[in-house]
């Protein structure tokens, strides 16, 4: 048989490393499947049961692995289907390649079936958008879409009308100026750095500084070491955005943990009290947990410059790979008296001596954070973690310490739910020997909850844990701490888990009460293939911010005053958090 224009596409994505695909089949991209089908031999095709899993599991893959990831969908419905997981790799930066199909190519714009002009819909999504036109063009197509996700760290969209995919490959109607071969399979990340008089300037004001506080995130990953040579230099603490969590492990000296509604007291006090600041490789939204205007020199290391001065005032900036400016930074910088560091360690003491107590709180209903807690206990020291977006970030940033070389990630920017599940299919995909667990809400796991299917199906070892307290906490807590309104339109229908765990072909477990919590736990990550534990737990207990603020007491109490379901269950459940903190 002929070689196909989807040969072609294939043939040059395995020439660009890529070895897997995540997707869901369709008319729309039947041609491409078959050339999937017959180089199955080098590229993986994982189907999962809806195009959004697709999407985040290439986002999770790429996450995890640092390569592109890369997911496929039919024309029309299919294509609209990827969009939220290909925001979530806009927003978190990471390099994806989605392919789509499209009706004939002389149907388009004739009103035929499932003719979405995926093109257009994808424009503000990607940072390279093309249809395929040919033979002619289709790997000059995905040469320039793979380089560009890389360089540009975004979404690159490749359209295929659904005839173009079976055309023959040949040369014919090769125009004069598109020379056969002419384009390469060949990137490599940048080691652009500073000039050393940039370099030199950053270290004066950082030498200058008596108070410096260092706030990593995602773009220093790579710089772990590098940080820690940072930290003890300067003598201050390292405060991490979540997408962060794993630059430094979280017990390190060095480090006082996250930041915000669901990070730390000490972190908070780390950049009330600092008079400079040291941001590496984060472009943390929530701008009103960074110092105060005026109040800190801030010298800004990122890779992105379109991003300096984005969050806050920079004195100066490095763009450029965190690693390699640390590294000729660091040389420059004179050791500073550690008592700002000293400070927060005493303060990040008794903080994780308050998770501590509150992770192994034995009262009824049982309370979310110990069934976080206790996991930590029994995660390997290689285990990737996921989370989704709600209250269950919370318990996870707070309860499971990173060690070794774990990883850690969450939707981070576009804070979406359903992405945990997705992400641990990646992961589990890249890395079959590695602990794999996700920790979920009830809210998000129901959104794309037919992927436990797709666990099975590949008898992926992954551990999903499922926080269940019949409502959406995250938006019930919002509701009433930042707007001052009693919950409203955030309960869920009770979901058996475990039985749809086991109706899927998974185990399925429930814990229902502290003393059982590490039994279970440790029976479900020791379990062969996937498996699912729903811990029921108290929906009464709040996501209390590290430092809760007047303005937000105050939103609190008006949403009980205006008719707040179990009011006094709340105020008996956040005043026995307050005595246990107090004590």
């Amino acid at each position: 048989m002929a070689k196909q224009v989807s040969d072609l596409i294939v043939e040059r994505l395995i020439e660009w490393g890529v070895d897997t695909i995540f997707g869901f089949p369709g008319d729309g991209v039947d041609g491409f499947f078959e050339s999937l089908r017959t180089h199955q031999d080098k590229l993986k095709f994982i189907q999962v049961r809806h195009e959004e899993a697709a999407a985040f599991a290439a986002v999770g893959y790429a996450k995890y692995t640092g390569r592109i990831g890369v997911c496929c969908a039919t024309s029309g419905p299919g294509g609209v289907h990827l969009l939220n997981g290909l925001y979530d790799a806009k927003c978190d930066l990471q390099p994806v390649l989605a392919i789509t199909g499209h009706t004939f190519h002389d149907l388009i714009g004739m009103d035929y079936q499932q003719d979405v002009d995926l093109d257009k819909l994808y424009m503000d999504v990607s940072v390279f958008n093309e249809r395929v036109m040919g033979p002619a063009h289709a790997v000059n197509v995905v040469d320039m879409a793979v380089r560009t996700a890389y360089a540009r760290k975004g979404v690159s969209h490749i359209c295929i009308p659904k005839d173009i995919q079976e055309w023959e490959v040949t040369d014919k109607h090769r125009s004069s100026g598109n020379v056969a071969q002419h384009s390469g399979d060949w990137s490599v990340p940048s080691t652009a750095r500073p000039s050393a008089a940039m370099i030199q300037k950053a270290a004066d004001i950082i030498n200058k500084g008596s108070k410096v506080t260092v706030f990593v995130g995602r773009g220093a990953l790579g710089a772990r070491e590098e940080v820690g040579q940072l930290a003890e230099i300067v003598g201050g603490p390292v405060v991490k955005a979540l997408l962060g969590k794993a630059v430094l492990p979280d017990r390190s000296p060095y480090t006082t943990g996250g930041l915000g509604l669901l990070g730390t007291a000490p972190s908070v006090d780390a950049m009330e009290e600092c008079d400079t600041l040291i941001m590496i490789g984060t472009s943390y939204p929530y701008m009103e947990f960074l110092p105060k205007p005026g109040q800190a020199k801030c010298v800004q290391i990122e890779i992105d410059a379109t991003r300096i001065g984005l969050r806050h005032p920079v004195d100066t900036a490095l763009v450029g790979d965190a690693k390699t400016i640390l590294a000729a930074l660091l040389p420059l910088l004179k050791k500073k008296n550690n008592k700002f560091l000293k400070t927060a360690q005493e303060r990040m003491k008794n903080w994780n001596q308050l998770m501590d107590e509150r992770g192994t709180r034995k009262d009824m209903p049982m309370k979310p954070q110990v069934v976080t807690h206790t996991l930590n206990k029994l995660l390997s020291d290689d285990a990737i973690v996921s989370s989704d977006s709600g209250t269950i970030a919370t318990w996870t940033a707070r309860h499971v310490d990173i060690r070794g070389t774990m990883q850690f990630s969450l939707s981070g920017s576009l804070a979406t739910m359903a992405n945990g599940l997705p992400y641990s299919i990646g992961a589990a995909i890249a890395y079959p020997g590695r602990q794999v667990v996700c920790v979920v809400g009830d809210g998000g796991l129901t959104m794309l909850m037919g992927e436990i299917a797709t666990l099975v199906k590949y008898k992926l070892q992954v551990t999903v844990i499922v926080i269940k307290n019949n409502v959406l906490g995250q938006i019930k807590w919002e509701q009433m701490i930042l707007e001052g309104n009693p919950e409203f339109g955030v309960e869920l229908e009770p979901i058996d888990f475990a039985m749809v765990a086991q109706a899927c072909g998974a185990r399925g477990f429930t814990i229902e009460r502290p003393e059982d919590a590490e039994r279970v736990l440790r029976e479900a990550l020791a379990h062969r293939g996937p498996s699912v534990v729903q811990a029921v737990v108290d929906p009464n207990e709040p996501p209390m911010p590290g430092k809760a603020t007047t303005e937000q007491a105050i939103k609190f109490a008006k949403s009980l005053l205006r008719g707040q379901k179990d009011a006094m269950k709340i105020i008996k459940t956040i005043a026995e958090d307050k005595i246990r903190e107090v004590i």
